[in-house]
């Protein structure tokens, strides 16, 4: 059995935004028991990611640490073409990755007691993003 949707999230700017809730809707309409969900964000500057869900510091810390690895505005930048965040933004996705794989057991997300799902915006202004979520199983 299979099922696959589309879902469309507005982000307000750079930052986290917990997408589990939705995620686990579309696992239970699927009615599959046991298999695996996968998430594709249809992006080059905003990446999918399994993190602490119960401190936002942790959260917070991670765009410290993302930063620093991929700042705004760095003069040996090329591409700019939409702004100082443009390649930055690149960057920290292909750092953080733009798919994820959770098995589903029970009819539900199998995640770890601190874990959600977050997508995680990169672009300092606000975007519309989709994201593909497949379930597969039985």
């Amino acid at each position: 059995m299979h099922h696959q949707t589309t879902l469309q999230f507005a982000t307000p700017g750079r930052g986290t935004r917990s997408i589990t809730d939705a995620v686990a809707d579309v696992v239970a309409h699927s009615r599959v028991r046991t298999g695996l969900v996968h998430l594709f964000a249809q992006h080059t500057s905003c990446s999918l990611i399994i993190t602490e869900n119960a401190d936002p510091h942790v959260r917070r810390d991670l765009e410290t640490v993302i930063a620093r690895l991929a700042p705004d505005g760095d003069p040996a930048y090329r591409h700019d073409t939409e702004g100082p965040d443009d390649m930055a933004a690149h960057a920290r996705t292909l750092l953080s990755g733009e798919s994820l794989t959770v098995p589903i057991g029970d009819g539900r997300l199998l995640l770890g007691t601190w874990q959600g799902l977050y997508l995680w915006e990169h672009r300092t202004e606000p975007q519309h993003r989709s994201v593909v979520v497949t379930v597969i199983g039985e």
